[in-house]
């Protein structure tokens, strides 16, 4: 498998409502290999398909990937047409990063804790339990299947100075 280029913003694709896949089969299980390769690559630890142009609610993770302790230990997870079925009114600050808008980070508050309800690697329907740092991925990879940017969260002063950065990037490279 190969990597694939990871959009950025203001790539108007990011802003696509990914569609439903209609079952897990070789294609889409190509697909989520050619992400994982793109998400290792770009040292990132979830990714959306539509991150990689492809509108469909797919969904790779991996938070073990690149810790301190096992820096090559790998730990992939696959989410097909997830759905948050339940959210915890307490909510968590994160400070958020996202391959789509390069070297900007700032915090959010999302809710702790969430149960979701996905189709796995081989077309099987999982719900489970998700908080922390899982909770807090999973939202957001799952915003990007709604056209959502982390950055839409922010107040207008913060996601100008984001986009100025991702702008100021672009030009140096």
């Amino acid at each position: 498998m190969t990597a694939r280029p990871i959009l950025t913003v203001p790539n108007p694709i990011l802003k696509q409502i990914s569609t439903p896949v209609a079952a897990v089969d070789d294609a889409i299980r190509a697909l989520m290999d050619e992400m994982l390769e793109s998400m290792y690559e770009a040292k990132g630890i979830g990714l959306a398909a539509v991150q990689i142009g492809e509108p469909v609610r797919v969904i790779v993770m991996d938070l073990e990937w690149g810790k301190a302790d096992a820096p090559d230990h790998r730990a992939p997870r696959f989410f097909v047409n997830p759905e948050i079925i339940w959210r915890s009114d307490d909510l968590a600050p994160y400070e958020e990063g996202c391959l789509s808008v390069p070297e900007y980070y700032d915090e959010l508050e999302r809710p702790a804790k969430v149960r979701l309800r996905y189709l796995n690697r081989d077309n099987e329907l999982v719900e489970e339990d998700a908080e922390g740092m899982f909770a807090t991925c999973i939202q957001h990879e799952m915003d990007h299947l709604e056209g959502i940017l982390f950055i839409d969260h922010l107040s207008r002063l913060r996601r100008d100075r984001a986009l100025a950065k991702v702008k100021k990037i672009k030009r140096a490279a």
